[in-house]
């Protein structure tokens, strides 16, 4: 099993970067994990919020596989704290042999058939941070996850 995050356009700003590449980095240990940075859609003055999630959401689902377990970080989720998230991730990973997908969509949301291909929705919490912060906050949290699971001393309870 692997571990995906889909991101809608790139991690530009340098600091949420270098602090996405240390949480990678140090995920590797544990797991598998890719990110798929998405290109930003360009020339989009002409369109609606909603024909903007629809043009994100195909673009999404091209890179979900048919077997891929989806996870969608959305304000509409389920919050969970970090040892709650710890277990949950365990629960996923002994049920299924299939691939866990994050995805942090574009800045109005997903579209309808990205909802329906979602098998949860997460959020990390009822404030709201850039696309480009929860990015690096999901990172740490899912490292924080793992290091729980191995009963290794990162998280402090």
């Amino acid at each position: 099993m692997k571990i995906t995050l889909i991101t809608v356009g790139k991690t530009d700003v340098p600091w949420v970067k270098e602090g996405l590449d240390l949480y990678i980095s140090r995920l590797a240990r544990y797991v598998p994990f890719s990110l798929v940075e998405l290109p930003q859609l360009k020339n989009t003055s002409s369109l609606s919020q909603e024909q903007i999630k629809e043009k994100e959401g195909q673009a999404l689902l091209l890179h979900i596989g048919a077997g891929d377990q989806v996870i969608l970080l959305d304000e509409k989720g389920r919050e969970l704290t970090s040892v709650q998230l710890s277990e949950t991730l365990k629960e996923w990973m002994v049920r299924s042999s299939r691939n866990l997908v994050f995805v942090i969509g574009g800045a109005y949301g997903f579209s309808p058939a990205v909802y329906e291909r979602a098998g949860s929705l997460l959020s990390l919490s009822r404030m709201t941070f850039s696309h480009q912060m929860v990015r690096v906050i999901f990172a740490e949290q899912l490292y924080r996850a793992f290091t729980i699971l191995k009963g290794e001393p990162y998280h402090h309870p």
